[in-house]
């Protein structure tokens, strides 16, 4: 792999490398890619592409409507209230509203 491409990859994934670093990268890499690539050479004309390795299924269970924690409850140790709902910090600009 050449050092360029290592130096993109690291910079993609915000690492700072110096170039003792960038080259050992660039050799595990080139490594990794070469047994990657031997799968090209898989002939996988006769199997069925999925998305999942082993069958799999969701489990549903039907909606029921539970007792929950009573409001009071659930605000009586927030910093701060209305009393309905919990009251927060704005963090977050109104553009345009």
């Amino acid at each position: 792999m050449e050092l360029a491409e290592v130096r993109k990859v690291a910079s993609l994934a915000r690492l700072t490398l110096n170039e003792q670093e960038l080259t050992a990268c660039g050799e595990q890499l080139t490594v990794i890619l070469d047994y990657v690539s031997l799968l090209n050479e898989v002939d996988t004309t006769d199997v069925t592409p999925m998305s999942h390795p082993i069958p799999a299924e969701n489990v549903f269970r039907e909606d029921e409507l539970l007792a929950s924690l009573p409001r009071e409850a659930a605000l009586a140790n927030a910093p701060k209230t209305d009393g309905q709902f919990f009251l927060v910090p704005k963090i977050l600009e109104d553009k345009g509203a």
